[in-house]
């Protein structure tokens, strides 16, 4: 009961500060925009520090309950969502083969922008460094939850369960009240960005296609998902928009992690399930991303001439799904972590470079909001795969009965 009425709250919470804050790019004066844009990076900050602790406070004791089956799952979970994020850049292959040929017809490369020339900047910033970095804390909270498991370690499993605990006070009392805050403050600069609306009109049709196609890579998974667990596709869709809206704010998988953990136990996964997969997927699943990355990727291409075969192409999506783990649920880490490759294997020079990076940034957040809605996918599959194997705490069970 109270978690349905906090994930419907925060639903419309999220969706009037992202209409409030691209109407009220069209009239605010700068000095206030930047008000926003101030507390936005002091936010931004304490997530960037924050989300490393979350990260090993929830996979610590989830992995410690799964006991000795703990590697087991954690390969499981990691294939899954690599052959979910490789499957979408074969999508985008294909859509791009079958509709380029006539989506693009005639249009000719153009000129890539520097869309933070004119972002709104904050008064000042403050440096918040976290304690370590994401892929340290995931390896940390992976070495420690299966040695606690080995070992049966119940006094370290109890205080791990009790730091869980009081990370989530954090996020439940701390972060998601003021999301829909930071959530208005992103549509505003964006909408006060000038640059980045020239950004939009130059590779608008790719950019709609991209966009579209996250969706269509939403619905295949559910209904795939939906078919495997013997659910509603269209009701867990549903209950994980609070996660899909949050994501289209915050524009990173790891800052919705609070969100998506809850419309996830709203599906009905088990909170140990819940614990482990959501943190873990918002460092290894990218399909969002692969998404529009690889239509992006394959527009300048046409549009360039430049030679690429079939081969070649699978080849560039089948390594992005490795290197992409490298972007740890942050904005625009994704494409980042794709320059080397856009470089080395497509043959892509600095200007087509920073035409990806200029346009991928302008629709980040459909592709994150599609990673993080198909976290939910994921910890479905995982929940329907390990029934009756995982082995839950007695907080865990009083926690899953409470709420």
């Amino acid at each position: 009961m109270n978690l349905s009425r906090i994930t419907h709250s925060l639903l419309f919470k999220i969706i009037i500060a992202i209409i409030l804050g691209i109407v009220c790019s069209f009239f605010f004066p700068e000095w206030l925009a930047r008000v926003f844009a101030t507390f936005n990076g002091l936010f931004s900050g304490f997530l960037g520090f924050f989300v490393p602790v979350l990260i090993f406070a929830l996979i610590t004791p989830a992995i410690a309950s799964l006991g000795h089956g703990a590697g087991k799952w954690l390969g499981v979970t990691a294939g899954i969502a690599y052959v979910s994020t490789v499957i979408s850049g074969l999508i985008a292959f294909g859509v791009s083969q079958a509709v380029y040929p006539w989506l693009l017809k005639g249009t000719s490369m153009v000129k890539a922008v520097d869309i933070e020339e004119a972002a709104i900047s904050p008064y000042f910033k403050v440096d918040m460094p976290a304690p370590l970095e994401v892929m340290s804390a995931l390896l940390l909270a992976f070495t420690v939850g299966i040695a606690m498991a080995a070992i049966r370690a119940n006094t370290l499993q109890s205080g791990a369960e009790e730091l869980r605990d009081v990370v989530m006070r954090v996020i439940e009392r701390f972060i998601i009240p003021l999301l829909p805050l930071y959530i208005f403050g992103v549509f505003l600069t964006m909408g006060m960005n000038g640059n980045l609306k020239t950004t939009l009109t130059a590779f608008g049709k790719v950019l709609v296609l991209a966009t579209i196609m996250t969706w269509v890579v939403l619905l295949i998974q559910y209904l795939l998902v939906g078919a495997y667990a013997r659910i509603n596709p269209f009701t867990a869709l549903k209950n994980m928009l609070p996660a899909y809206f949050t994501a289209l704010g915050t524009s990173s998988s790891a800052a919705t992690i609070p969100v998506t953990l809850k419309a996830v136990r709203k599906n009905g996964v088990t909170q140990s399930v819940a614990d482990f997969v959501v943190p873990l997927c918002a460092t290894v699943h990218l399909s969002g991303s692969m998404q529009k990355i690889a239509l992006f990727a394959f527009s300048i291409v046409y549009m360039t001439n430049l030679d690429m075969s079939p081969g070649v192409a699978m080849g560039f999506i089948f390594l992005l799904g490795i290197m992409m783990v490298a972007a740890p649920g942050v904005p625009g880490g994704a494409i980042m972590a794709a320059v080397g490759l856009l470089q080395s294997q497509l043959g892509f020079d600095d200007g087509q470079v920073a035409l990806m990076i200029a346009a991928y940034i302008a629709i980040d957040s459909f592709g994150t909001a599609c990673n993080v809605t198909g976290d939910g996918a994921i910890a479905l599959a995982v929940n329907k795969l390990a029934r009756g194997e995982l082995r839950k705490s007695d907080s865990q069970v009083r926690s899953e009965v409470s709420s």
